[in-house]
């Protein structure tokens, strides 16, 4: 079942931590499943780890994750082939596309050698709610922040641009996150950023912000543009966005 407009959900949460396995889905996640619509049966769900390397041991604990969530789970992986012989009819036979953070950087790289960057953007179209964390939340955004280069944040600016933003992610955990987006926004590296304080998603119809969502309370969402400074030069300025808690 496609939800019935193209739909992403960009997120810096999803997981938490398990009761009798290391992690579970956390409200997040199962939203990504309400937004598909699916009923009636269980929601198919694929997982793709690209931007960790397909680790088979996080492969294992999602799998223990989604027989308790109550998905149809699958995984795609790339490395060090595709494990599926027509990537393209796998994800289009899916409700919803979870993608693990890590990398951003390696992940589109690795994306576009196999041809997933229009693959995902054809299943955007016809339905397929795209979801994810971190680097799985940024990819889908012109660009934003990333360590993918080493320990020092630095910005990415080739993201898919299925969404014509950037995406600031870990706004709140990651104290180096919130002045490099402002900085990159004021010196035109970054337009208009998209930010998500950790337990946060932001839903999109199409290339629309419709809401913030939270799976933990008091955190925030944040819209960050350029504005002229009161000398003259550029400044960004924020503004928050209170999202609805998903509980």
């Amino acid at each position: 079942m496609p939800a019935e407009q193209p739909t992403i959900l960009a997120t810096s949460g999803g997981y938490k931590p398990g009761l009798r396995t290391r992690l579970e889905f956390d409200r997040l996640a199962h939203h990504a499943v309400d937004l598909s619509g699916v009923s009636g049966r269980a929601p198919r769900v694929t997982h793709v780890g690209t931007a960790s390397g397909d680790q088979r041991w996080f492969n294992a604990e999602m799998d223990q994750a989604a027989r308790l969530a109550g998905f149809d789970f699958s995984h795609l992986n790339l490395f060090t082939m595709p494990n599926h012989a027509d990537p393209e009819a796998h994800l289009l036979e899916q409700d919803v596309v979870w993608v693990n953070g890590g990398s951003v950087v390696n992940l589109l790289a690795v994306w576009r050698a196999h041809g997933l960057d229009g693959i995902l953007h054809r299943a955007w179209q016809r339905g397929v709610v795209l979801a994810g964390v971190s680097a799985g939340s940024i990819c889908w955004f012109q660009g934003g922040t990333t360590d993918s280069f080493g320990p020092e944040l630095r910005a990415v600016t080739n993201g898919l641009g299925f969404l014509p933003y950037a995406n600031g992610v870990h706004y709140d955990s990651e104290e180096r996150r919130r002045p490099l987006v402002h900085q990159l926004v004021a010196d035109g590296s970054l337009g208009e950023t998209h930010c998500t304080d950790d337990g946060v998603g932001l839903v999109y119809h199409g290339t629309d912000l419709v809401e913030a969502v939270a799976e933990v309370r008091g955190k925030g969402a944040y819209i960050v543009t350029a504005q002229n400074a009161d000398d003259g030069g550029a400044a960004a300025s924020e503004l928050r966005l209170e999202p609805r808690f998903l509980g």
